[in-house]
């Protein structure tokens, strides 16, 4: 049988380009038949893909190429959400992706070895599977989150045939096919609220879904059994559960101030704060964490990343705090996420619930407080506390962009019962790091999800 050619077209956002090179990684790993090309669209200054692609290239694992796309310019509206300007962006690399594709299939056409037998889109860029129809190539959509938000998504267009018009806060709860309980107005994106063109851009790449030959999920059976079984209901394209997919590069970070640190403290005594890489706090905030941090009594590894115009953490911090926690905690500017979950001091993790960052946490057995701040993080927070019983609730609703000030006296409840080491949380967390773990080994749930994929993708004509 031939080798396969797979053209992934991945967002150029750090969760949603690693997390599907890294999934590309586990099928050629899985299967020396598969060849797979990553394109790589550009749109900010992103220095953590970059120092991807490069590591990937030191590396040079057999059966991946990345091609980098001419950069373009695509305006965003600063006054708009992000999601409004993704159909721009998305419409803006249709030419070069298309153009791209066309030279691979050139290229493997003449030979008698390779032939390209799909597309592997993110599920922003689903509108793209104009491209593999144009082609006859099928197409398939990467969703790097959870099955929970596939539902969600899927039920936006039904939801419009009924109701054409954004979300509104005063909505009651969501009865939404795929989760357990219902789902509260405040904790959906909040761009499904927008009138600026949030609410059309989500609806506009759900549409799409229905056209894919399958919907590749960065999720596993055991977390989200219900929300898998709705989707298996043979209305949907299929489904293929296949995390939890992880970066595990991170673990090669070299030691610094920070693991040395970590080295000398007792085992899971430590919570660690940590809000992704555009979660920051303004002063008034800030303050009130290093507050119910210090009154918590517990040792701490906070990542504060400083917003302009502060050019120093000091400057948000209460007076004196920094000579009150010497030796009990630490605070840095950047600390490698990954690495520091996989540490045997680290009892806790305070997070915005990002699902990369939820995936990492369970698989090493760290029990999360939620405190989300943008994009589907608010909806996670839910999921992991109602649905699944995973987190401490901390807040479910919080938005970066309000004025809205957590006190002191929460954070430090809110660190106590994640740090409990008798919690009925952290056994759940423990006996889900292990599940996890099952899943991707051989005959595990994710593991034959991937089989099954890989069956339909060499059966591609």
């Amino acid at each position: 049988m031939k080798n396969i050619e797979l053209i992934f077209v991945p967002c150029p956002g750090t969760g949603h380009f690693v997390s599907a090179a890294e999934f590309s990684k586990r099928l050629i790993h899985r299967d020396d038949r598969i060849r797979i090309t990553i394109l790589h669209m550009k749109w900010f200054p992103n220095a953590s893909v970059d120092a991807y692609i490069e590591s990937l290239a030191a590396s040079q694992p057999d059966g991946i190429q990345v091609i980098d796309l001419p950069q373009l310019d695509v305006p965003v509206d600063p006054t708009k959400s992000i999601e409004s300007s993704i159909p721009a962006f998305v419409q803006s690399y249709t030419p070069p992706v298309r153009n791209a594709v066309r030279d691979i299939i050139s290229m493997t056409s003449s030979s008698d070895e390779t032939r390209v037998a799909g597309v592997v889109l993110d599920l922003f860029c689903s509108p793209m599977i104009d491209i593999g129809t144009e082609f006859d190539l099928p197409s398939y959509i990467f969703f790097p989150s959870n099955a929970s938000l596939l539902s969600l998504m899927l039920y936006i267009p039904d939801r419009h045939s009924l109701k054409s018009s954004e979300f509104e806060t005063s909505d009651p709860d969501h009865l939404i096919p795929g989760f357990v309980n219902p789902v509260p107005t405040c904790v959906l994106p909040s761009p499904l609220f927008s009138t600026d063109g949030g609410y059309t851009a989500y609806l506009k790449t759900a549409e799409r879904f229905k056209d894919a030959k399958g919907i590749i999920v960065n999720t596993f059976e055991p977390i989200e059994p219900y929300a898998l079984n709705y989707l298996s209901n043979g209305q949907n394209p299929p489904v293929y559960p296949v995390g939890p997919v992880i970066d595990f590069n991170g673990l090669s970070y070299s030691d610094d101030k920070v693991m040395k640190w970590l080295d000398d403290q007792p085992q899971s005594s430590v919570v660690f704060l940590c809000f992704g890489s555009m979660g920051s706090f303004k002063a008034p905030q800030v303050k009130q964490i290093a507050l119910g941090l210090e009154r918590s009594g517990f040792r701490f590894l906070w990542s504060l990343r400083v917003p302009p115009p502060h050019n120093d953490a000091s400057e948000m911090l209460p007076q004196g705090f920094l000579e009150r926690v010497q030796g009990r905690g630490i605070i840095c500017s950047w600390a490698p996420q990954l690495k520091v979950l996989a540490h045997k001091a680290i009892g806790g993790f305070i997070s915005h619930c990002g699902w990369n960052s939820i995936i990492e946490s369970l698989w090493f057995g760290v029990p999360i407080a939620t405190w989300p701040m943008y994009a589907e993080q608010q909806l996670n927070a839910f999921m992991m506390t109602k649905e699944f019983g995973l987190a401490v609730e901390m807040r479910l609703d919080y938005k970066q962009d309000s004025d809205e000030v957590v006190m002191a006296d929460e954070i430090e409840k809110a660190v106590g019962k994640v740090m409990d080491g008798e919690s009925e949380v952290r056994k759940k967390v423990k006996e889900m790091a292990e599940m996890a773990r099952k899943c991707i080994i051989e005959g595990g749930s994710s593991f034959n999800s991937i089989g099954r994929l890989i069956q339909d993708m060499l059966g591609n004509n």
